[in-house]
């Protein structure tokens, strides 16, 4: 259980409610296809002890997590963190081409030229060399460019939509970053999404956002064949 990230539960707010809250943020938080297969496992006992609650809360959210297929239970094994094999997470990777490519046609048209000046923000301090010096910071930043993308859409079903692979999408992003580079392309990518959001030119933007998206598709069915 090391890796997931858990504060003990307040007692100011519905305790079923906070539990599913501290376990789901936490599991979503994780870099899932980066975790040892041992990690995956959520030992009730060990859950309940450190968020200080009783075994009952921890059993609801963890089905409740099943049902948003974030855990899966295996019988006399207990609950693991779900991952998605290689086929299923280019199909993932699809679906959120899809998503923030109409996201970003949205922002081109609809969004303020203050909104969308906050993505250029993001990359304020990277540069060529500061990338790969940084690596794991640009990563984050590469993360939250993504997202700021889908938030700016002001669709909130496209958002509820993206949030519920996002932990796929985070995930796997954050793994392939660093393979053959990519960081160097994914920059050139960023730029060229942002230049087209400001002209206001919605169909550039779409195709460029969903281009950069199944490129990634692209390298992960071609590489990462231990998923």
């Amino acid at each position: 259980m090391a890796a997931l990230a858990l504060a003990a539960i307040r007692s100011d707010a519905s305790l079923s409610a906070q539990v599913y809250d501290a376990i789901r943020g936490a599991i979503t938080a994780t870099n899932l296809y980066e975790m040892d297969e041992a990690n995956l496992r959520l030992d009730e006992r060990e859950l309940a002890a450190r968020l200080g609650v009783s075994r009952t809360p921890i059993r609801e959210a963890l089905v409740r997590l099943e049902h948003e297929s974030l855990v899966r239970s295996v019988p006399r094994r207990g609950y693991f963190i779900a991952r998605k094999s290689k086929a299923e997470l280019l199909e993932i990777i699809v679906v959120w081409a899809a998503l923030e490519s109409m996201a970003a046609r949205l922002v081109a048209l609809h969004t303020s030229e203050a909104a969308i000046a906050s993505l250029r923000s993001i990359f304020a301090t990277f540069d060529g060399g500061r990338i790969a010096a940084n690596l794991d910071e640009y990563s984050d930043a590469n993360l939250r460019f993504h997202q700021r993308i889908i938030e700016l859409s002001g669709c909130e079903a496209l958002r509820r939509t993206a949030e519920g692979i996002l932990i796929h999408v985070r995930s796997i992003r954050h793994r392939t970053i660093a393979e053959d580079r990519r960081f160097e392309r994914s920059i050139v990518d960023h730029m060229h999404i942002i230049e087209a959001l400001e002209k206001r030119d919605a169909d550039l933007a779409e195709r460029l956002v969903r281009d950069h998206a199944l490129a990634l598709a692209a390298h992960v069915d071609a590489n990462d064949n231990d998923l």
